[in-house]
């Protein structure tokens, strides 16, 4: 059963504080930091935090009806719900030990959006390509690397950061997660760590994108996020946690979408031309139709992945119907905004109404988190049963280790 309270408490920031704010934050290009306090003060934050570690124990489908009515308001706000509930920090609290779930708990709960730190300037779509390094040196790591479009960087606190880890006799043992903490308020960053570089996107103008850097940075060992199955697998385990956040950026996309259907009902029964109202004319009518058809259809399916979490061993949705709802959800919600600026013409065109920011920021949504095709390569590979490497000889390679397990057979 969903959290009702929190789904009112949503409703009524979004109303009548985020949306009012929305614009301002677009085009100042801040951090939304009135926004944060309200969600901090209306348990927002960390609701899928369990009530042992201060936080609700929400389910990640009650996060989704809550981002809804957040993203109808304010994409950048819902942005933050999003990764303040999914995400890296729900890897700590599956994966982590004690320590590091009471840590990140507690920044969460104050206020901070945690920054997963996985995409590198030469390893984007294929993660698993990264050149980043945590060597152990003792009782701690030493991370050396760049990371790249890093939502949130120069802003959180928390920092989840992906990288190839080597023993101490110089043995790579697989990809890693590390927990590496700054207080971008005080400008206080541990040592070799430095954001060097922020992007002008089109879209989602308050959230920084940054280029990370990380030079001997020391980690403690009590930090490394370590799976049950070991470094070795582990980087299958922590990517689980990613569906969760996939889902959730479907439902951004879906909730901006909704946003913008309200918006274009409203005009076409309020804009009058020849002679009566445009909710007269068929031909609107049936493009409005369509964008609620597509709102529907979008909830349903992210809905179906969101719940799929209730009864998977892993705890996080199921990885097919994740990216199936990702792809479908914010391809309709771009169709749909698209549609809506068009019902209001040249007043959709400009900055009267929110829908030249919302097709903006809408537009992320099939790119970030895994990108439409990517996630259509993953789909097809769940529905033949067979791997879909993207390497020049990927296919080649697996069909000379079938021979060899057949031969061996």
């Amino acid at each position: 059963m969903a959290d009702a309270p929190l789904l009112i408490k949503a409703r009524k920031l979004a109303e009548t504080r985020f949306a009012p704010r929305a614009a301002g934050w677009d085009e100042s290009r801040q951090y939304c930091w009135e926004n944060i306090d309200d969600l901090v003060e209306a348990g927002l934050m960390g609701m899928t935090i369990p009530r042992a570690y201060g936080g609700r124990g929400a389910s990640f489908h009650d996060v989704c009806l809550v981002v809804e009515e957040v993203a109808k308001a304010c994409t950048l706000t819902a942005r933050i719900v999003v990764e303040a509930n999914m995400g890296a920090i729900s890897a700590v609290m599956a994966y982590g030990s004690e320590h590091q779930k009471r840590l990140c708990a507690a920044l969460v709960l104050a206020g901070d959006k945690p920054a997963i730190c996985i995409t590198e300037p030469g390893a984007g779509s294929a993660a698993s390509e990264m050149a980043t390094t945590a060597r152990r040196v003792g009782d701690r790591y030493v991370l050396n690397g760049t990371k790249h479009w890093i939502t949130g960087g120069g802003v959180s606190k928390l920092h989840l950061v992906f990288a190839r880890v080597v023993s101490a006799a110089g043995r790579e043992e697989g990809i890693g997660g590390f927990i590496v903490l700054a207080d971008p308020s005080a400008k206080a960053f541990p040592k070799g760590f430095s954001v060097t570089r922020r992007e002008r996107t089109m879209g989602l103008c308050g959230m920084p994108e940054t280029e990370l850097t990380f030079e001997d940075v020391e980690v403690p060992a009590d930090l490394a996020l370590v799976p049950p199955s070991g470094f070795r697998r582990g980087f299958a385990d922590l990517m689980n946690a990613y569906n969760s956040q996939r889902v959730g950026a479907g439902t951004i996309a879906m909730g901006v979408a909704a946003g913008a259907l309200a918006h274009a009902r409203r005009y076409l029964l309020e804009r009058k031309q020849f002679g009566r109202p445009l909710a007269e004319f068929q031909g609107l009518q049936w493009m409005l139709a369509d964008m609620d058809i597509g709102v529907h259809a979008s909830r349903l399916m992210l809905h179906e992945a969101a719940r799929s979490a209730e009864t998977s061993p892993s705890g996080f949705p199921d990885k097919t119907m994740a990216a199936r709802a990702k792809v479908f959800a914010s391809e309709t919600a771009i169709r749909i905004v698209n549609d809506a600026l068009q019902l209001l013409g040249a007043r959709g065109y400009c900055d009267q109404e929110p829908l030249e920011r919302m097709a903006r920021d809408v537009r992320m949504f099939s790119i970030g988190g895994g990108t439409a095709q990517v996630l259509r390569t993953q789909i097809a590979g769940a529905l033949l049963g067979i791997k879909t490497p993207q390497t020049r000889d990927g296919y080649s390679l697996l069909a000379a280790i079938k021979s060899q397990r057949q031969a061996a057979e």
